[in-house]
């Protein structure tokens, strides 16, 4: 409960920090991320419990990555993510989860999660910003990818990428559990960096 308390309070002082450098009111970054702006003082006040899609919506929106809003100061120039010391930031009804091991750092930072996905459950997700390429690579497994519509067969030993300018959907396919890595490239930009 402690951990998750203070992972509460970092996201908030992140979100309020990066909120201010890109200069938006409340009201705007509401406006702009389509978060309400209740939640978003309540975020900012390390009250609540934000959802993923809730984190992805301000991070696009101002200009950074989702750990960038989760991630506290640097321990060192080697980091070393175990993914049970990582919380999913997504958990599906029939045990599906997603988690954000770590964003490297840079002009153009990558963004490197851990996916399981149970048979036949979804994960629908909104366009992210120009820019913004997806990779995902399925370790066990199957999963169907579907971008703009279209569905695609991705199974274990196999890489995709696309634009994730678009809309998409990660769904487990087959009978068994899938787990993949994905990594999302961020655009280089003056906000990235943080």
């Amino acid at each position: 409960m402690a951990e998750t308390a203070a992972a509460l309070r970092t996201v908030a002082y992140n979100v309020r920090a990066a909120r201010t450098r890109a200069g938006l009111s409340l009201e705007e970054l509401s406006r702009r991320s389509q978060v309400s702006k209740g939640a978003l003082v309540a975020l900012e006040k390390a009250q609540g419990n934000p959802n993923l899609a809730t984190l992805v919506r301000l991070a696009d929106t101002l200009g950074i990555s989702v750990s960038a809003l989760m991630q506290g100061p640097p321990e060192g120039r080697v980091r070393v993510v175990a993914a049970g010391t990582v919380a999913p930031l997504w958990t599906g009804e029939r045990g599906s989860e997603a988690r954000l091991m770590l964003t490297t750092s840079g002009p153009a930072p990558v963004e490197v999660w851990r996916w399981q996905l149970e048979p036949d459950e979804e994960y629908p997700s909104h366009p992210h910003h120009a820019g913004v390429a997806e990779t995902v690579s399925v370790t066990s497994g199957r999963m169907t990818l579907i971008v703009d519509g279209t569905e695609h067969t991705v199974a274990a030993g196999q890489t995709a990428t696309f634009d994730g300018d678009t809309s998409h959907t990660y769904r487990g396919a087959g009978t068994e559990t899938c787990h993949l890595i994905m990594t999302v490239h961020l655009p280089p930009g003056p906000a990235s960096t943080t």
